[in-house]
């Protein structure tokens, strides 16, 4: 097992990123999310990765851990905030267990307290996030579309949020609503 001392966390634009990380990125998220229909990691899920900021957790030279956080704007009960929604973690499967995703979300949390006024993610793996801080959002939860707000139902219970030092004071039971996107909306 590798020490936490010899992990090496950068933090980079999508437009700083090169080929060679890009590329191991993504093939450490496919094959960490594994090949079931259900949980698999699709093209889409990466185009949403992209256009923010991804967190690079390197041993040895080698991408072990991934995170992205992209801006989108959450509502909370119809208040706009800017958002910090973390997309496509993951650690490497012969790696897991060893605190790296742990120590990559410190890095993430810490980025959006101080860029954003709330943070967002969507996840089936709950327990590991509300140990970091994470809560799942109590409220009902939407996408909004040009043709108005559409509930997604089988979102709620899924959905955590990490408050900020600029988060506004939240009914922790009002609807939350994200922008449409193809895909997963959340």
């Amino acid at each position: 097992m590798t020490s936490l001392d010899d992990l090496r966390i950068r933090r980079l634009s999508t437009s700083e990123v090169d080929r060679a990380d890009l590329v191991a990125a993504r093939t450490l998220l496919i094959s960490a999310f594994g090949p079931t229909l259900e949980e698999r990691f699709t093209t889409t899920d990466w185009d949403h990765s992209l256009g923010g900021t991804h967190f690079l957790a390197d041993i040895d030279g080698s991408i072990v851990a991934h995170a992205s956080v992209i801006e989108r704007q959450i509502e909370i009960g119809g208040l706009p905030l800017r958002t910090g929604y973390v997309e496509a973690v993951a650690v490497a499967a012969g790696r897991q267990g060893q605190g790296i995703g742990s120590r990559l979300m410190e890095d993430v949390d810490a980025f959006i307290d101080e860029r954003f006024e709330l943070g967002v993610l969507g996840t089936g793996r709950i327990a590991f996030y509300e140990r970091l801080g994470w809560t799942p959002w109590q409220g009902q939860a939407f996408v909004r579309t040009p043709s108005g707000l559409k509930r997604t139902p089988d979102e709620e219970g899924f959905i955590l949020v990490r408050s900020t030092p600029t988060t506004p004071s939240l009914d922790r039971g009002a609807s939350i609503s994200c922008d449409w996107r193809p895909g997963d909306v959340w």
